[in-house]
C-alpha cells in the first residue's frame, strides 16, 4: 500500500520553478530520507505534500486520497509534521506549559491544551514521553528543556493523534552532537516499532539518516537527483552533485558519513561517529 504517492509535480511561483516534475512514493514499511541544499525545493515539497500549497501540475495522494478530492483537513489528521516554526510557535504560545501538556495538546491539534483530555490520553503522553527519553522532564515547562528534549517532545506529540506519516524537517538543528545522538538513537528506535507510522526526513546532513531509513530522494533546484534504496543514493557521486561540491562517502554500518574533498571550497570533518550501537 502506498503510504504517500508524489506523482510528476511541479510547482510554478511568479514565473519561477520551484518544483519540476518531481515524483516519489513512500510505501507502507518504508521511511524516507529528504536531502539537498537549500533552496532545492525541499520544503516546498513539504508543503504540497501537507496540502498547504497547490501544485501547478501533477497529483498528491496520501492513504489513498487523492487531493483535489478530499477534505484536506481530514487527510492532515494523518500527518505528524515537527518543523522549527512549530518548535518557535510552541515556545512562544505554550512554553510555560509542562512539557507532558505539550505532547497530549498534540491529540487536539492545538498549541495549548484548550480541550480536557480523558485518561487514555494521558497514559499515551506518559508511555510516548517515555519511549522517545522525555519521562523525566514530563512534570517541566517546556521552556526549561534542552533544545534535544523539545525536540523530542515534538515528536511524541506529533505522535499522539496516530499519524499514518511522520514528517521531520530538520529536528537536529542547533543540537549539538550528543542531543543530536540522543534523539536520532531514540528516533531510530521509535520507528522501527511494528505500530510506527512512515517517516519523512528532510535534512542537509546524511549522518542523520538512521538505519531505519531505507530510501532517500535527492533534490537539486527543484528537480530529482536521485530516488530510490538508501544506500544507491548516498554514493559519492549522486552527493556530489546534490551537493554542488565534490565528496566522499564512508559507510559505518547503516550510517554514512560525508567529506567535502578539496576544491577551493573549506573542507567540512564529518561531525561524529556512529554510536557503537549502530557498528
Amino acid at each position: 500500500m502506498a503510504i504517500l504517492s508524489v506523482s510528476n509535480v511541479t510547482w510554478i511561483r511568479n514565473g519561477r520553478t520551484i518544483l519540476d516534475d518531481v515524483s516519489f512514493e513512500v510505501r507502507e514499511g518504508e521511511h524516507w530520507g529528504l536531502i539537498g541544499l537549500n533552496g532545492s525545493g525541499k520544503t516546498s515539497l513539504l508543503q504540497i505534500i501537507t496540502g498547504y500549497q497547490w501544485p501547478t501540475r501533477g497529483q498528491v495522494t496520501v492513504l489513498g486520497n487523492r487531493y483535489g478530492r478530499v477534505d484536506l483537513r481530514e487527510v492532515r489528521r494523518n500527518i505528524g509534521w515537527v518543523s522549527y516554526a512549530l518548535l518557535q510557535r510552541v515556545e512562544q504560545d505554550a512554553g510555560s506549559d509542562a512539557a507532558l501538556d505539550v505532547i497530549v495538546s498534540g491529540a487536539f491539534s492545538s498549541i495549548g491544551l484548550w480541550e480536557k483530555p480523558n485518561s487514555d490520553h494521558w497514559d499515551r503522553a506518559r508511555g510516548l514521553a517515555r519511549d522517545l527519553g522525555v519521562g523525566h522532564v514530563a512534570d517541566s515547562p517546556f521552556q526549561s528543556l534542552s533544545q534535544g528534549e523539545k525536540q523530542r517532545v515534538l515528536i511524541a506529540r506529533a505522535l499522539m493523534a496516530n499519524p499514518s506519516l511522520l514528517i521531520l524537517d530538520e529536528p537536529c538543528t542547533a543540537l549539538d552532537v550528543r542531543a543530536r545522538e540522543e534523539l536520532l538513537t531514540a528516533l531510530d528506535a521509535m520507528v522501527t516499532a511494528p505500530d510506527a507510522p512512515a517517516l519523512l526526513y528532510v535534512t542537509h546532513h546524511i549522518e542523520e539518516m538512521i538505519p531505519a531509513i531505507t530510501h532517500v530522494l535527492a533534490l537539486d533546484a527543484g528537480r530529482v537527483a536521485a530516488c530510490g534504496e538508501k544506500k544507491a543514493v548516498l554514493t559519492d557521486d549522486v552527493l556530489s552533485r546534490t551537493f554542488h561540491v565534490p565528496v566522499h562517502t564512508v559507510w559505518q554500518g547503516e550510517r554514512a558519513f560525508l567529506t567535502v574533498l578539496s576544491t577551493g571550497v573549506t573542507p567540512e570533518a564529518p561531525r561524529a561517529h556512529a554510536p557503537s550501537g549502530w557498528q
